[in-house]
């Protein structure tokens, strides 16, 4: 059984308030995910702030 189908069929096996938290917990970690990547963007944007100015001129 894959991690997919085991985590389908323990899902159904949830009533509707719990798949919620499930659903809920789901988006929480695809939000931390972008933040952290956005966060790592700024950073590389920050580090090369000096270069960055000499291109836009």
């Amino acid at each position: 059984m894959t991690l997919a189908e085991k985590l389908v069929l323990n899902f159904n096996e949830l009533n509707e308030i719990e798949q919620r938290e499930v659903v809920d917990f789901v988006e929480f970690l695809k939000h931390k995910k972008e933040k952290e990547l956005f966060n790592l963007m700024d950073e590389v944007i920050d580090e090369n702030q000096v270069a960055l100015d000499e291109l836009s001129k």
